[in-house]
């Protein structure tokens, strides 16, 4: 197998490596009985968590990253595994197609705790984890063929309840997070949960690169190109992830005692656990309908 291994496939186990190294770093900071209240800059009291990694993260944001470590690692991580194994006995486009939508998931990851969490002992980590991730991502992206992946697609894209899909994802982003933005701004104030921190990396991602990406994607299907069907990888495995991400991190903040609305919970919880369902439906197909 050593004589199989590619550059690009150094770069996959370098991530891998490194994110059971965070997660598990992560994982081993769940103690609930060592946070502490502090006023914020903005004059609100805050529970600080207290404990490993995210010891000077908020309670909020540290249980939710828990909760993500716990996705990542018993999902992503053996995904991530799988998608190389698939991918060095093979080296075709599906095999490709495969591994480069689980590493732009880990890009994902890789990015919210590089810009989102408190500095910490691990962000010479964040920071490999982050860099690794993004050029491995561009490699794999190169290395598709974009007009072969075309040719090999026996479903036609997109289909209507496809483009329906993509259009209600986009939207839905701008419906979980913009209230919040709007909100604060009416009320001349800073965001409800920003807490410790100066930006929300959340809503920079989400309506900064993702939603915007699943309009490129739908106008790249209907253009026919290629690119259309990476970029829709990507985002289905994204959205599948995310979905089983937010239910984790949920019951990991339930455990660190942070309170949860149920409208919060319909608006940022539901809607991205429903789309999940259908991504998975779409994921399905498409994988499917490659015939090589």
């Amino acid at each position: 197998m050593l004589k199989k291994l590619k550059g690009i496939d150094i770069i996959i186990i370098f991530i891998i490596l490194l994110l059971i190294v965070t997660t598990i770093f992560g994982l081993s900071s769940f103690k609930t009985d060592k946070s502490y209240e502090i006023t914020n800059q903005y004059g609100d009291v805050v529970e600080i968590f207290g404990s490993g990694i995210y010891a000077h993260d908020s309670n909020f944001k540290a249980s939710g990253s828990i909760g993500t470590d716990f996705t990542i690692l018993f999902l992503v991580v053996p995904m991530m595994i799988a998608a190389l194994i698939i991918e060095i006995k093979n080296r075709k486009i599906k095999s490709k197609l495969f591994l480069t939508s689980v590493t732009a998931t880990v890009l994902y990851y890789a990015t919210s705790v590089a810009f989102g969490v408190t500095y910490n002992s691990l962000h010479l980590v964040y920071i490999g984890l982050f860099s690794s991730s993004l050029f491995a991502l561009i490699i794999l992206i190169k290395s598709i063929k974009t007009v072969e992946l075309r040719e090999i697609q026996k479903l036609v894209l997109p289909s209507k309840g496809l483009s329906i899909y993509l259009v209600l994802s986009g939207f839905s982003l701008f419906v979980a997070w913009l209230p919040d933005i709007i909100t604060s701004l009416i009320n001349g104030r800073t965001l409800m949960l920003i807490e410790i921190y100066t930006t929300e990396i959340t809503y920079v991602l989400d309506m900064g690169i993702v939603s915007p990406l699943m309009f490129i994607c739908l106008y790249l299907l209907k253009k026919k190109d290629g690119l259309g069907d990476i970029v829709l990888a990507i985002i289905l495995k994204a959205c599948i992830i995310i979905g089983i991400m937010l239910i984790v991190q949920t019951i990991f903040q339930n455990l660190a005692g942070v309170f949860i609305a149920v409208p919060v919970l319909i608006t940022k919880v539901g809607i991205f656990v429903a789309l999940a369902l259908f991504a998975a439906y779409f994921d399905i197909k498409l994988y499917k309908n490659i015939i090589e």
